[in-house]
């Protein structure tokens, strides 16, 4: 490369609208077959790796870093089903997954079921979506996506011969399930809006284009989907729109049984369902119990008219989920945005709650494959200790270790610190912030500060450990979580504080968060790099717009950007779903709220920070064309010279890379971003 700085790409000067009634200048993005629109992604594309080819050794060093710490050659605990273990592997070198199980016991032969790098082996992009073993473990479904647009193909596997069967179905989503009978599926299908609207029942050796329609979804705002219960007595059929639900079930023993209604959706109301005995367990939001209760209700007439509470509702201690075993209730509960979990006995209604020391941590129960079981296994991480896997006896109350994510190096969490502290909003509301840094990491304002944020659809980022994010923390960066309102980290209120014309708080917390960190020395006004993704994106796009002061750069990931013209386009998979969250602009009040802070509508004249965004071709959530015309219209629009980078990953859809390793390296080119315009490209001190 010569010395020169290359050029950023141009809008070319001739272009068509295609006829779009907003007359979008940038609009012709949209068509991906036209040429105009490849070549302009490929100059992006282009661009950013030429401003960033002086740091390709430090991206190769990073990455080298951040692998060096994964053991590649690991495996998950082993879960037992019937008379087989479970368990999923990966091999030295491998960027993907091997599922294998072992018969009567861990001490047996292994048996590989599916090894998704055979799958991979042409492929620039494989995920595999679902993957279910029929119940007498003789068959393998599974359903693999080949380009990241998240339509899965479903194959079906031969365990005792290896063979595919010949039946393949095209177009579904993430639902898959088996009934009782070992020969019938269930699974959810795809509309021409890439909306999972239809549930089909498939008997093995039957042409699948002759498959029986068993539920179609005529309510736009609603995607389907398909579950089996915990006791495998029922398949479940559920609609879910944003804050709303309705529930169906049939016998597994009898594939052609008929579906029944639990109970009609209406607005604002959530529910989900579990069996056990001769009654439901329906975690709900009814009677204004929004934070959730437990009710339970006869199998044989489950309707809202007799639910009886079970357990209680409780106003900022939202239930997250329930697991139901022979012989417990398991709670997924939330008190002070932590996570907790709750184990009552169902014959005689005692409760427990199990504890955790750290200040900040994330638990979540793993759910086994065992339904007369004593024993919950569950994932313990924080933003200092690795994943660690235990299996609590309940009935002695004893804790088994059974595994620690290891991590390659000279890791040890004592070289680190870290806390939750509380932000006071503009209204003087509380935001938590979770923050790790290493010890040797001064706290007088000078460090380099990694803001993460998301904020939506009641989502709560928590605190897991992540060790990619070494390669900046031993560089002096402190990293933080804002758990800005729009999550559910503290309730419902915390969420309906952050959404629809509340919305503008998720952006105002995240400044909050950031000018809090620069008051308490953390950082200083400057020196911040904010990063988000997806609706995390958005709130990039909020807050650049806002305060681009107060940040030195700006990371944003597939963002959603262009939330007003997306939310008029009801085509799209997501729009009509998410008027619950965003508002529908058709209706003048959520307009001309929206337009006060959709970032593509609210691009200036002024100075922005170094920013890099990204984008995939392939993704359904947010268009490629989003974050392509935001980029554009901040070239037109910024009066600065700081670097303003677009990456379209060619290859794959909303997230990201599908190998493991592959993913690393768009995090490599992520954290050499951050690095360049801070000036920190030499070694990490742990690794200098």
């Amino acid at each position: 490369m010569n010395n020169q700085t290359p050029s950023a790409p141009k809008r070319p000067q001739e272009f068509s609208n295609h006829g779009d009634v907003r007359n979008d200048p940038w609009f012709w993005l949209r068509d991906i077959d036209d040429p105009q629109t490849m070549e302009y992604l490929e100059s992006e594309n282009a661009y950013t790796e030429a401003i960033m080819e002086p740091e390709n050794d430090l991206r190769e060093k990073l990455f080298e870093e951040m692998r060096g710490r994964i053991k590649e050659d690991d495996s998950t605990v082993p879960q037992k089903d019937g008379d087989y273990y479970y368990y999923t592997r990966f091999e030295d070198g491998s960027q993907y997954p091997i599922f294998v199980r072992k018969h009567l016991s861990l001490d047996a032969r292994e048996e590989v079921i599916l090894n998704v790098n055979e799958l991979a082996a042409d492929l620039d992009y494989c995920r595999v979506g679902s993957l279910e073993n029929s119940p007498d473990h003789k068959l393998l479904a599974y359903s693999m996506d080949s380009d990241g647009s998240e339509r899965y193909t479903i194959y079906i596997k031969d365990l005792e011969t290896g063979k595919l069967l010949t039946d393949a179905i095209s177009g579904s989503y993430y639902s898959l399930e088996w009934a009782n009978d070992n020969r019938t599926l269930f699974y959810d299908v795809l509309d021409e809006n890439h909306r999972p609207v239809k549930v089909f029942r498939h008997s093995l050796g039957d042409d699948p284009s002759l498959d029986e329609l068993v539920y179609e979804e005529m309510d736009e705002r609603f995607f389907v989907g398909v579950f089996k219960s915990s006791s495998k007595r029922f398949i479940y059929i559920g609609a879910s729109g944003n804050n709303m639900s309705e529930w169906r079930f049939q016998d597994a023993d009898v594939p052609k049984s008929t579906l029944t209604l639990i109970e009609p959706r209406r607005d604002n109301f959530e529910y989900d369902v579990a069996d056990h005995g001769d009654r439901f367990l329906i975690r709900n939001n009814g009677e204004g119990n929004k934070d959730f209760k437990v009710s339970e209700t006869p199998i044989a007439a489950p309707s809202s008219a007799n639910w009886k509470v079970l357990v209680d509702h409780e106003l900022g201690r939202p239930i997250e989920g329930i697991t139901v075993v022979q012989d417990y209730l398991i709670l997924s509960l939330r008190y002070n945005g932590l996570p907790q979990l709750r184990i009552i006995e169902h014959a005689t209604g005692d409760s427990f709650d199990l504890t955790f020391d750290e200040e900040d941590y994330f638990v979540s129960l793993i759910e086994g494959r065992e339904w007369d079981s004593s024993t919950l296994r569950y994932s313990y991480t924080s933003l200092t200790t690795p994943s660690t896997i235990y299996d609590y006896n309940i009935k002695t109350r004893d804790r088994e270790l059974k595994k620690q994510t290891e991590v390659l190096g000279d890791f040890s969490p004592d070289k680190y610190e870290a806390k939750r502290i509380f932000a006071p909003a503009s209204d003087g509301t509380l935001i938590p912030i979770s923050i790790v840094y290493s010890k040797d990491t001064p706290l007088n304002g000078s460090a380099p500060l990694y803001l993460y944020g998301y904020g939506s659809y009641g989502i709560v980022v928590d605190s897991n450990f992540g060790s990619a994010r070494l390669s900046l923390v031993d560089r002096g960066f402190i990293f933080a979580v804002a758990h800005v309102r729009g999550g559910m980290d503290l309730g419902w209120d915390w969420y309906e504080n952050g959404k629809l014309l509340n919305k503008r708080n998720t952006f105002t917390d995240f400044i909050a968060c950031a000018e809090y960190l620069a008051d308490q020395n953390y950082t200083q006004k400057g020196r911040i790099i904010a990063s988000g993704g997806s609706a995390g994106g958005m709130l990039m796009g909020a807050v650049v717009n806002l305060r681009p002061d107060m940040f030195k750069a700006v990371v944003a990931d597939v963002p959603f950007v262009d939330v007003l013209n997306t939310m008029l386009d009801d085509t799209l998979p997501l729009t009509t779903m998410e008027y619950n969250e965003w508002g529908n602009p058709q209706v003048k009040d959520f307009y001309d709220y929206i337009k006060t802070y959709s970032p593509y509508d609210n691009v200036q004249r002024q100075e922005y920070p170094h920013m890099l965004i990204t984008g995939g071709i392939s993704d359904p959530r947010v268009t490629y064309w989003e974050p392509a015309k935001w980029t554009a219209s901040l070239r037109d629009s910024k009066t600065d010279n700081n670097l303003l980078l677009l990456k379209i990953h060619m290859d794959s859809g909303h997230g990201g890379a599908s190998g493991r390793f592959d993913r690393l390296k768009e995090v490599a080119l992520e954290y050499a971003f951050a690095l360049k315009v801070f000036g920190l490209t030499g070694a990490a001190d742990s690794t200098s």
